[in-house]
């Protein structure tokens, strides 16, 4: 799977439950939406992720990436309801990082 360098720092960064170097693949001013809630900006980005590490311990698997619709399928295990689960990470990407994330 050809991934772009900045969602494979992601999904590494995930997978060692990194939020430093989670938030640093994004923008200064970056939104991410997960789970009904947006988080402005990459301290917010970092503290939302360092929750989420915490309390899910989730891990990702890449699935299928999608260049033209910018959209990565992964399998998400870890400590929550319906745990794996197959999510959707929609992204807009600026300057190499990510600009936004979306969650679904």
């Amino acid at each position: 799977m050809n991934l772009p360098a900045v969602v494979v720092a992601l999904v590494s960064a995930q997978n060692n439950f990194d939020s430093v170097a989670y938030a640093q693949c994004f923008t200064e001013t970056a939104v991410v939406f997960d789970e009904g809630k947006t988080h402005n900006g990459r301290k917010e980005i970092e503290n939302w992720i360092s929750k989420a590490n915490e309390e899910y311990q989730a891990t990702m698997k890449p699935i299928e990436y999608s260049e033209t619709e910018r959209t990565l399928k992964a399998e998400v295990s870890g400590n929550f309801p319906g745990s794996p689960a197959v999510l959707t990470y929609r992204y807009e990407f600026e300057e190499g990082l990510i600009q936004s994330l979306q969650i679904v």
